[in-house]
């Protein structure tokens, strides 16, 4: 009777195992891109809305505003809009911080890190406006020429606000 209560609970670790690993496995990947590539898929975009969050998960005003922008993808579901978390930590530690952070926080928005070296050089072509600091959001769409940069984080409805103001 002992040992058959040992296999037992050693069956049920291994369902949770399985289910923890096939869990984990799920996750989203984040790319390592470049600013070029960022412009290009921006430029791309068709009549599609982007939302672009620059942050990171040392940032904590980035990261007390994520649930914002995840709220906006999920209500933007299906309509071309798309929320664009793109992080600034060091390339790196994506596998030690990014994607640990991703799979904790379950994050719907799409992730990238973006991987540039000469901050002076590539800050300025995202926005003239911009001085470098954290967070920082870029609204774009390609269609209606629009290109708006807000240096800063958002506090709850301000993002909506700010679309909606943007005639987004």
């Amino acid at each position: 009777l002992f040992i058959k209560n040992i296999m037992r609970w050693f069956s049920l670790i291994l369902i949770i195992q399985s289910l923890f690993l096939s869990f984990c496995a799920s996750a989203q990947p984040v790319p390592v891109i470049g600013l070029d590539d960022l412009e290009t898929r921006l430029e791309n975009g068709a009549d599609t809305t982007f939302v672009v969050n620059f942050w990171a998960t040392w940032c904590r005003p980035c990261v007390k505003e994520l649930p914002y922008f995840e709220a906006l993808e999920k209500d933007n579901q299906g309509k071309s809009f798309k929320v664009l978390l793109v992080s600034l930590d060091f390339a790196s530690q994506l596998k030690s911080k990014v994607i640990p952070f991703v799979e904790e926080k379950a994050l719907i928005s799409e992730v990238v890190l973006m991987d540039e070296e000469r901050a002076n050089e590539w800050i300025p072509r995202v926005s003239e406006k911009w001085s470098g600091a954290l967070p920082a959001t870029l609204f774009v769409n390609a269609q209606k020429k629009t290109r708006h940069f807000h240096e800063g984080s958002f506090k709850d409805g301000e993002l909506e606000a700010k679309l909606s103001e943007l005639g987004l």
